[in-house]
This record gives C-alpha cells, sequence and structure tokens, in this order.
C-alpha cells in the first residue's frame, strides 16, 4: 500500500481500514500534520475501492484511477489561477456534490491546503458538509486545525498524521516519496509536478534526504530507459520502471533524467532544499 505514500502499518491507516470495513468512515474529515495529502488519498481510495478484502486494495481498478488522480468521482479542488481558491469554485463544488457518481460508491472532494479557503469558501462549505447528500464526502488538509473555521471544524473527524517537521531518512519513506513524485511526473497534469515538490518541502527534508531521493528517482527513470532498449531491470524496480516507459517518450525520460542529476549534484552545495525543489519543478513541468 505505500503507493499511496502511507504505509499500512501507519496509526492513520489503520484507522482508515477499520472503519471502512466497519462501514464507518465520516464523510468529512480533517487531516493535519505533513502526510495529510498522502492520507487524503488513501481515505478516497478506500471509499472508492472495489476489492474483496482490505479497503484500500490498492490494486483494483478504482484505487488505480485514484492513486493516479483520474477517478471520475474523485476531485482534488485546485483553483491555480487565483492565490486562493475562488468563490465560484467553491459553489460549483457545492453544486456538483448533488449529482450522483459516475462509477463509484461516493462523491469525494479533496482540499490538499485548507490554507487557500477563505472564510467565505468555508462558509459556502459549511451547509453541504453539515446537510448534503448522502454519497458526498469532504477531506480536507491542513498543517494544522487552525486554517479551519470552528464552525467547519466542529463537523469534521480530525486525524493528525506525520507531525510537520518529521524527517524522511529511512529507506521506505526516500522509497514512498521518491515513487510520489515520479507519479506526480507521470500525471502529466499541470501543476502536479509542483504540488508534489511543495509537499516534499514542507517535510524539511535535509540536503542529504534529498539527494538521496533524487538519486532514487532517476534510478526508476533509468530503468524506464533501459527497458526502452530491451535490457533487463530488478523485479524492485520493473513495476516502476514499465509504468514508466509507457507513459513518456524517449525523450521525456532522457530529460528527467538529466534534469533529477542535476538538481541532485545542487544538493552537495549549499543550496537549499527549497530552492533545488521548486527550480526543479518549473524544470520538469517544461519537458513534460
Amino acid at each position: 500500500m505505500t503507493a499511496f505514500g502511507l504505509s499500512p502499518s501507519d496509526p492513520v491507516a489503520l484507522r482508515i481500514r477499520e472503519a471502512a470495513a466497519r462501514g464507518t468512515l465520516s464523510h468529512a474529515l480533517l487531516f493535519t500534520g505533513a502526510g495529510a495529502l498522502d492520507a487524503a488519498r488513501y481515505t478516497a481510495a478506500a471509499m472508492e475501492c472495489q476489492g474483496q478484502g482490505e479497503r484500500p486494495c490498492g490494486v483494483c481498478s478504482a484505487c488505480r484511477k485514484v492513486l493516479a488522480d483520474i477517478h471520475p468521482d474523485v476531485v482534488t479542488v485546485r483553483d491555480p489561477e487565483h492565490k486562493n481558491i475562488a468563490v465560484e469554485v467553491v459553489r460549483s463544488i457545492r453544486a456538483d456534490a448533488y449529482i450522483r457518481p459516475n462509477e463509484g460508491q461516493r462523491k469525494v472532494y479533496i482540499f490538499p491546503d485548507c490554507a487557500l479557503l477563505t472564510e467565505a469558501d468555508q462558509n459556502i462549505l459549511l451547509k453541504v458538509v453539515e446537510e448534503g447528500p448522502p454519497y458526498a464526502a469532504f477531506l480536507f488538509c491542513a498543517e494544522s486545525s487552525g486554517q479551519m473555521l470552528q464552525t467547519l471544524r466542529s463537523r469534521c473527524v480530525e486525524l493528525l498524521t506525520r507531525p510537520t517537521g518529521t524527517a524522511e531518512s529511512t529507506p521506505s519513506a526516500q522509497e514512498e516519496s521518491a515513487e510520489r513524485l515520479l507519479r506526480a511526473v507521470l500525471a502529466r497534469r499541470r501543476g502536479a509536478v509542483t504540488e508534489a515538490a511543495v509537499e516534499l518541502e514542507r517535510r524539511k527534508l535535509s540536503r542529504e534526504d534529498l539527494s538521496q531521493l533524487l538519486e532514487r528517482c532517476r534510478e526508476l527513470f533509468a530503468a524506464a530507459l533501459v527497458l526502452f532498449y530491451g535490457g533487463q531491470v530488478s523485479e524492485e524496480d520493473r513495476e516502476l520502471a514499465l509504468l514508466v516507459a509507457k507513459t513518456l517518450t524517449k525523450a521525456q525520460i532522457m530529460g528527467t533524467i538529466e534534469l533529477l542529476q542535476k538538481y541532485r549534484e545542487d544538493c552537495v552545495y549549499n543550496v537549499g532544499p527549497g530552492h533545488v525543489l521548486g527550480a526543479m519543478a518549473v524544470e520538469l513541468e517544461g519537458i513534460l
């Protein structure tokens, strides 16, 4: 289940699976901490999962669509044209919530950063969160619960994810972060890489941790290039390498490898991780 960026043994993941098994997952959840968006996607997958065992199974069509951010009934609310999320965007979400799901069991709305929701936005959401249709679910992500109005926060079940500033120096955490960055590249959606970079920056990675993460990501893209030329790669890398090879052109893969190597080398010098991530995201968005 690490493809969701959340370890199956994570306390939040355990609570989500237990609630999904009992059919008691709340329709309004507030995730606070550095792993909030990962936890929200994990929850969305649990709500849409079509597997027969534990939910989310991570392998059914619905889970894979949620992971790739292409499930028609799971909406990640964004407004790249404005500094904050415009009132018109929130009103459209409120109206859309009353339209029944296309193919899933729920209509799920993920708000990846509650700091972008104005007071007016939250007041508009209040009624639909409180009185909306039973199939509508709202998953809010915030660095702290104080970013939400008390009136809206009181309608949500709050779950604390990894505290902000938690180091990601363990191999498993590095692997999860590298995979998430890779999948953001493969999404080929405007802003996807930037969102992943912002999330990584919030995790307060050291230059050493970031260097290792970029190297791992570079290895996966390099494995995809090997597949392009008919070579063999390790079983550990094969699944993701195949996904890269099927999604990107050879030129895009080579360009991504060069950029990852370039910014990994920047980590050797006295360049802050935030600067590296920001500059890298801009260049990666440009070649995809």
